[in-house]
């Protein structure tokens, strides 16, 4: 794929959500076209089905914690992750052009909006809080109905690309609201565009184990001695098998060589081991 070409790239949400927003930093400068789904499940089945995609995806929140459906469908589905972005999630209070605080008597978002600026909206009790299904989709409502009286809580990019007056910024409660998204695609387009060898620090994986005491404790071991970090470890239940669980892990390595070592080593510890994706850790710190 040329740099120049269009790079479509699915999306949870409505044009200027959050997933658009972050899909927009990791590739920056680039010519995006993004394809919006209304769930995570069908805009997988569209990477399957469509190789010319690349996805966003939310992995976790750092109040909401991880997003234990989209770690199965990574697993169910064929897909490779090429990479990882950190942003910060920061709302506004947008409403039409004209309006003021004031003038206002609903508020429209999705839930967990609502309640990460429930401080701030708590001190206007002239806004009636009404859940929605979408941050970026509320604010795209009230401008294409026009509705006055209605305020969105959303992103900024959602507030300026359908034209609504920001009336407040930074509404969110916890200034440190941070989501991780993977970037992923298949095989063919993650070899073309994922990074190179020389580039690889981090790797994503998922395997179960033997029933037995210490199986865990074994494979941590492993990979302590090949100088491989755990960054994250998350335990998932395995339907229909009482008390057994699939454990997601995050690795990070300086050496790519010994990694694969380490790889090498746990495999036959496992009932079974997948990679779901080597890539380059995100290094800017989120401001």
């Amino acid at each position: 794929m040329n740099e120049d070409d269009v790079l479509k790239v699915t999306i949870q949400g409505v044009e200027g959500c959050f997933h658009d927003a972050a899909a927009r930093e990791y590739f920056p400068g680039r010519d995006l076209e993004t394809v919006p789904f209304n769930t995570f499940p069908d805009m997988f089945e569209a990477l399957d089905s469509d190789a010319s995609l690349v996805g966003i995806v939310a992995i976790e929140n750092t109040i909401a914690g991880s997003i234990l459906q989209n770690h199965e469908l990574l697993r169910q589905h064929n897909l490779k992750i090429i990479g990882e972005h950190k942003k910060r999630i920061s709302h506004v209070l947008a409403a039409l052009p004209g309006q003021k605080i004031e003038d206002l008597t609903e508020v429209n978002s999705h839930p967990m909006a609502l309640m990460q600026c429930e401080i701030f909206l708590r001190k206007h009790p002239n806004l009636k809080m009404i859940e929605s299904f979408d941050t970026a989709g509320s604010a795209k409502e009230i401008a294409e109905k026009n509705l006055s009286g209605h305020a969105a809580v959303c992103g900024e990019l959602a507030a300026n690309l359908y034209g609504l007056n920001i009336l407040e910024k930074g509404i969110e409660t916890n200034k440190r609201n941070f989501t991780r998204f993977l970037i992923v695609t298949n095989s063919l387009l993650a070899a073309e565009i994922g990074p190179k060898e020389s580039e690889i620090n981090k790797s994503s994986i998922v395997f179960t184990l033997p029933h037995t005491g210490g199986a865990l404790s074994k494979v941590l071991t492993i990979l302590s001695f090949y100088d491989i970090n755990l960054s994250k470890i998350q335990s998932v239940p395995i339907i229909g098998r009482e008390w057994e669980y699939r454990f997601y892990v995050d690795l990070t390595f300086k050496s790519f060589a010994r990694y694969h070592q380490a790889i090498d080593a746990v495999r036959p510890l496992t009932n079974e081991l997948l990679v779901l994706g080597e890539y380059n850790e995100f290094q800017n710190q989120p401001a």
